[in-house]
């Protein structure tokens, strides 16, 4: 097997890989590991300082670097998540090995405003940042936070305009890789990386269920929306997952015995829901491509609900129940809740193709050495 180098900078320590980001990025590493690639990992930091021995095994070397929280970054013309990812050291420690740079997102791009340098460089987009943070702002009712996440979409309206300066661009969906070609012809989707095995389950389960961050805008706003629909379903359980927003849920669902919110500690938890969940209920309010959420659905459980910004890659889409409205999501559901899942071959045969880690590998392989 053919061993190649490569210089990864990543937004964060990706290990574990406990949210959207870095899931794409652990698995990413691990899945050009295994095809033979010598990975230089460097991470930017804030609370995740420590390298543990399953990102040791799959990489050369990890340099980690704390972020940068100067306040006075919020008066800079350059966006608050590029310009706290610098240091100087990460120069210098590309510099020891001769590879191209990929980067994982344009916040990790800073050091291309201070250093030159030679190698090529690819970039992973994980979004339309400009469209990421206008959609943050829009959905964020704390007043602050919705100001700060309108000006940083301001900023990356100007800033994004150096992704037709890389070598090539790795795009998280369709969408995205359609905004891209209007700034550069070198570009390609390759789907999210997720670590999954497809799970083989039984005909019925127990109850819906959604999972996701509460602490995002979008996340509360679609669980909001859940609850509103299972008032029309009170003899059907809808149970809301998450590692926070337990007193939003429960607030929200006060007079509700039908939904109910599950604390989530450890990482087999979720696992075990989607075991138990006939229908996995997921809808997003902002438009960016394929939601990770759904794939580790598709993977692990059986019938998945969806609104159309959930996924824009058909092929997955069409694995996929849809509902719109709030009356569309409840007809789905009252459909659904009855009706035993059976595996189907096309089902099968996308996870293993088009949403397959190592194939998806491969086409990075193929355009990084072309």
């Amino acid at each position: 097997m053919q061993t190649k180098s490569i210089h990864i900078i990543s937004f964060d320590n990706p290990f574990p890989p406990d949210f959207g980001g870095v899931i794409d990025v652990f698995y990413k590493i691990k899945a050009l590991h295994s095809i033979g690639f010598k990975i230089y990992l460097h991470c930017f930091y804030q609370d995740r300082s420590v390298v543990s021995d399953e990102l040791k095994a799959i990489t050369e070397r990890v340099f980690l670097y704390k972020k940068n929280r100067n306040p006075f970054f919020l008066f800079s013309k350059i966006p608050l998540p590029v310009i706290s990812r610098f240091h100087h050291d990460l120069a210098k420690n590309i510099a020891k090995t001769d590879a191209p740079i990929f980067f994982e997102g344009l916040q990790t791009t800073m050091i291309l405003q201070k250093v030159h340098l030679p190698n090529q460089k690819f970039l992973r987009l994980h979004n339309i940042e400009s469209d990421f943070y206008t959609g943050m702002s829009k959905n964020e009712t704390n007043y602050f936070w919705k100001i700060m996440y309108h000006f940083v979409a301001q900023k990356f309206m100007s800033y994004q305009k150096i992704i037709s300066n890389f070598n090539h661009v790795f795009t998280l969906s369709c969408y995205e890789n359609e905004v891209v070609k209007s700034m550069t012809n070198q570009s390609d989707y390759v789907p999210v990386f997720h670590g999954n095995q497809h799970q083989f389950l039984s005909k019925k389960g127990k109850f819906a269920l959604y999972h996701g961050d509460l602490r995002l805008a979008d996340n509360k706003k679609a669980a909001k929306f859940l609850i509103e629909v299972f008032k029309e379903i009170p003899d059907y359980q809808l149970i809301i997952a998450s590692s926070n927003g337990k007193k939003m849920v429960e607030t929200k669902a006060k007079n509700l015995s039908n939904v109910a919110f599950v604390e989530l500690n450890a990482s087999n938890q979720l696992t075990d829901l989607f075991s138990e969940a006939h229908i996995n209920v997921m809808l997003s309010f902002q438009r960016s491509g394929t939601k990770l959420k759904v794939v580790n659905s598709l993977f692990n459980g059986r019938f998945c609900l969806v609104n159309k910004n959930m996924i824009d890659d058909v092929t997955v889409l069409n694995l996929c129940e849809l509902a719109e409205t709030k009356q569309e999501f409840v007809a789905k559901i009252n459909e659904l809740k009855n009706k035993e899942y059976q595996e189907n071959e096309k089902r099968n045969q996308v996870l293993s193709t088009v949403l397959n880690d190592i194939e998806n590998a491969k086409k990075i392989e193929k355009l990084l050495f072309s």
